[in-house]
């Protein structure tokens, strides 16, 4: 017994050996922003992909791709309804007219498929429907009218035929269906996957989609964005294309994002959790926002999908709790580079998505979305610490009232951080309680961690319990816990982190 009680004894500081703490203070500055995203920073995407779209052996899209899926899932309407409104991305490559009504569906005659973008439906909205609110960028074909080169068959040439996108756009004007905005070609631009159009001959076509969006929508205050080139960055194609459109004929410029590599990486839970690894694509980011400041001063880039790892992601990790290291800390990353819009792909499909393929029922990195649409607000502010890399750190002024909120991303699985908020207009450590003289404050805190510890989980647990849906398959209730503005704030090792605090001196968020 007593060999036992010593061998336990030894566990206990082994154990205690492998963990540690580390005291931190984060400087925010809250005299100016640094960048501004939109009000409706968050967006996910919807993919067209059949149910027989299999990598290596693995087939996760079922009846989640846009030409079959059921647009009446509870389960799916309540997921868009919490974030009212959510911006949903139509995208992908679809050829001729779908019948694709919220809840019923029929295709048109002579469907088939080719790349370039969603051509067309014969009608597609999500109307109001009990009280849910969608922001929708719709994908038109970029192609029609075109034809393959002969020196080069994944080159495509001649003029952009407008002739179906018009007939969409009436026929969303005449049933009063608000498109956000319209986005031409998918994924055409520089080297192209697929498909490629030439940089200035997509200039050309994008000025008249922008001729003709003028033309049909006369009301400016109504009038849906325009987008493009809505594929991977490549620097000579990308200037190109911004120094051949004039003023005001692109509000956003859009790419894509797959920095993670192929879904079937075994070394992609690694990649997740290195903040090195992590960091390799802020220089796409950067590029993107100086060439739109240099060239289209006047526009925004927006991110238009990113998954992570590509080919549907992985089955292993793209739903699982980990993945929000690498989505959370992107939509830190691209907020502070100016960047607008950052959709995710996809809401619903592949492995990637924020809700699982089969039921519905939201993985954790919905939550961490929806708890950032909620919670951070427009206005980036610069934050700094000298503390481990492996603890990411985003302040923005606080969504619709006063304060700012920070949200802490800690990839480390065996480091705690103590963490306290540093004004840098005096660099002390924020003490939100003058004790004697007034009442304490509260600070909000929402702690997004992994069921039983385990980072490949796909149930995460709020402040310990875990987000279930209700009873009546609404999305639950996703309150803070209050902690004593004055104490530290504790990043347990593999854990997201949202605070809101009022008693910080951000003269930016006013």
């Amino acid at each position: 017994m007593k060999d036992v009680k010593v061998s336990l004894c030894y566990l206990v500081l082994f154990l205690f050996s492998l963990s540690s703490a580390e005291d931190v203070k984060l400087v925010v500055k809250g005299v100016t922003s640094i960048a501004t995203t939109d009000n409706n920073f968050i967006c996910a995407t919807l993919d067209w992909w059949p149910a027989n779209k299999c990598d290596y052996g693995d087939c996760p899209w079922g009846q989640t791709g846009i030409l079959n899926m059921d647009l009446s899932n509870k389960i799916l309407t309540n997921a868009i309804k919490a974030f009212n409104p959510l911006r949903i991305r139509l995208g992908g490559s679809v050829e001729d007219h779908i019948v694709y009504q919220f809840g019923k569906q029929k295709k048109c005659p002579h469907f088939k498929k080719k790349e370039g973008g969603l051509f067309g439906f014969c009608t597609h909205a999500f109307p109001k429907r009990d009280g849910m609110k969608v922001k929708l960028s719709f994908g038109l074909n970029a192609l029609t009218g075109k034809k393959n080169s002969v020196e080069d068959k994944l080159n495509w040439v001649g003029n952009w035929n407008p002739k179906n996108a018009i007939s969409l756009m009436k026929y969303t004007i005449s049933k009063g269906y608000k498109i956000d905005s319209y986005e031409l070609g998918n994924e055409l631009c520089a080297e192209g996957i697929g498909a490629r159009v030439d940089s200035v001959q997509y200039a050309k076509d994008i000025t008249r989609l922008r001729h003709i969006v003028n033309l049909l929508y006369p009301d400016a205050s109504r009038r849906p964005k325009v987008l493009g080139p809505g594929g991977f960055y490549g620097k000579e194609w990308f200037q190109s294309f911004l120094l051949n459109v004039a003023p005001g004929v692109v509000d956003g410029v859009t790419h894509h994002i797959y920095n993670l590599g192929v879904g079937v990486d075994k070394d992609l839970i690694n990649k997740i959790q290195d903040p090195y690894f992590l960091s390799q694509v802020d220089e796409t980011f950067k590029s993107v926002a100086q060439a739109v400041k240099e060239f289209t001063p006047w526009a925004a880039p927006w991110v238009g999908e990113a998954g992570g790892a590509y080919n549907s992601g992985s089955k292993d990790v793209s739903h699982t709790f980990v993945n929000g290291f690498w989505y959370l800390d992107q939509l830190g990353m691209t907020s502070t580079l100016n960047h607008k819009v950052y959709c995710r792909q996809t809401l619903v499909g592949g492995n990637y998505g924020l809700l699982n393929t089969t039921t519905f029922i939201p993985n954790p990195d919905y939550y961490g979305a929806l708890l950032w649409h909620r919670l951070m607000g427009s206005k980036v502010l610069s934050v700094s610490h000298k503390g481990s890399p492996f603890l990411r750190a985003y302040a923005h002024c606080s969504k619709n009232r006063p304060g700012v909120t920070v949200i802490f991303i800690n990839m480390s699985n065996s480091t705690t951080f103590n963490i306290s908020l540093v004004d840098d207009m005096n660099l002390n450590p924020i003490l939100e309680t003058l004790p004697g003289r007034v009442q304490k404050t509260m600070r909000e805190e929402y702690h997004l961690t992994p069921k039983d510890g385990n980072i490949q989980s796909d149930v995460v647990l709020l402040n310990g319990t875990p987000l279930q849906l209700t009873k009546s398959l609404d999305i639950p209730e996703m309150k803070p816990q209050l902690v004593d503005a004055s104490s530290p704030i504790i990043a347990k090792p593999d854990s997201i982190i949202f605070i809101h605090t009022n008693g910080f001196k951000a003269p930016t968020c006013g």
